[in-house]
């Protein structure tokens, strides 16, 4: 017996089902919630356990009817995907409920479903070929960055320079003259040019040095409560940068080389390592563009509602461990949702197209090779594979991992590689893919 009532298209992707729970269904689940209730229920003049069920119903007649509902929702609503053959995107939202003792229940439920792709052209993808092997001046950039990360910051009587660091006081000055708003100056040590660092201060003590004083205008606040302040920075020391000779004994001090040539091989091998990564994301980007520009698809618009979602909070995360009140500041929201859309568009289309890849060409994510991946994530954060299971089961993420091990093999098989196994992180890679 047929459960769905209707079926109808509601937009692009999204489909309504009327769905009908017959009402000996209903009656029968009533009756199990009603002996439940009347095995806990406490009433006076009567023995836990003998309270009279119409006495029951009477009183807890709202919370039977939600315990009911909320029971023979889920079960109906996945017999009738299953009846339709389904392919939902999201969980379906659930509209107009109506529940009469004696009759049988309906609900609406809403739901995105997977678009219909039809694959064409899968092959001759115009892909970058890049490069690898790392040139002279990149050995010299690494190099110039390793020793000046190892570097002793020591006193100069020259003027600042970009890449200099100063010590000094900072303090805020009030409107009147040069009275200061601050009561204690603040002690600062910055590197001058540093992209954390004001602009204006970095330009304010360039071509100062140790003793002298200037002072400068910085805007703080954001909307409505931005002004500008004013501000004296007071230089105490400039220090440069000792760099350390290229030699034996900075190959030891760095990663216990025994010689400048160990240490060299081993920057040479880190830099190829990177610029593969790189070549492989690049390629990997040029063909998922090609592809969705191959099969335009209209989009399911929950799905990149979700998605957009997701982008936005992982974004205020990231600010809210950086130290900032996310309360306190005025983020405009909806324009960061608007300017993020391109991308999370671009995010759902590939996963979408990448689903249907792996549909054709079959590729499969055998048991033994996801427990080796799980096994990877757990070493990777000092766990268990059994914990890591759980832990991805109980967000709802451990179906989504196994989707994206598809998807990468999927990939791959574009790309024209054989398909390896998946190692890595469950999340999402930048582009969804």
């Amino acid at each position: 017996m047929s459960v769905v009532v209707s079926i109808e298209d509601v937009g692009p992707c999204r489909k309504q089902l009327k769905v009908e729970v017959p009402a000996p269904v209903v009656e029968a689940e009533t009756e199990r919630v009603v002996g439940e209730f009347q095995r806990s229920a406490r009433l006076p003049g009567f023995r836990k356990g003998k309270v009279p069920a119409g006495l029951i119903r009477s009183k807890y007649q709202e919370d039977i009817e939600q315990q009911v509902v909320e029971r023979l929702l889920p079960r109906f609503w996945h017999q009738a995907e299953a009846e339709k053959e389904l392919d939902p995107l999201l969980p379906p939202n659930v509209d107009e409920v109506n529940f009469q003792p004696g009759k049988a229940l309906t609900f609406l439920a809403s739901v995105e479903v997977r678009p219909e792709i039809e694959l064409g052209d899968l092959e001759d993808f115009d892909l970058p070929e890049m490069e690898v092997e790392p040139t002279q001046e990149d050995m010299e950039r690494a190099i110039e960055d390793m020793r000046r990360a190892v570097a002793e910051w020591v006193d100069t009587d020259r003027s600042a320079a970009h890449g200099d660091l100063v010590v000094g006081n900072l303090v805020a000055l009030s409107d009147d003259e040069d009275e200061e708003a601050s009561p204690e100056p603040q002690e600062v040590r910055f590197e001058v040019g540093d992209p954390q660092v004001w602009e204006e201060l970095s330009l304010e003590v360039t071509g100062k040095a140790a003793g002298q004083s200037g002072e400068f205008e910085h805007q703080l606040g954001e909307g409505d409560d931005q002004q500008m302040q004013r501000f004296r920075i007071s230089m105490e020391a400039v220090k440069e940068r000792d760099l350390p000779a290229m030699n034996d004994e900075l190959a030891a001090k760095v990663g216990k080389f025994e010689s400048v040539a160990e240490l060299e091989e081993d920057i040479r091998a880190r830099l190829e390592r990177a610029k593969k990564v790189d070549r492989e994301q690049k390629r990997e980007r040029a063909l998922l563009d090609q592809l969705s520009e191959r099969h335009p698809v209209e989009l399911p618009a929950g799905v990149v509602d979700q998605e957009i979602e997701g982008m936005l909070r992982e974004y205020g995360q990231s600010l809210a461990s950086s130290g900032v009140d996310l309360e306190s500041t005025e983020m405009d929201w909806q324009a960061m949702a608007d300017q993020v859309r391109p991308q999370a568009e671009r995010r759902v289309h590939a996963r979408l197209l990448l689903d249907a890849v792996a549909k054709q060409t079959g590729a499969e994510v055998a048991e033994d090779e996801f427990e080796r991946t799980l096994s990877t994530i757990a070493r990777a954060q000092k766990s268990s594979t059994t914990a890591i299971r759980q832990e991805l089961d109980r967000t709802g993420r451990l179906a989504g991992l196994r989707e994206q091990m598809r998807r990468e093999k999927a990939l791959k098989t574009l790309m024209g590689d054989k398909p390896t196994e998946t190692q890595g992180d469950p999340e999402p890679k930048p582009e969804g893919v």
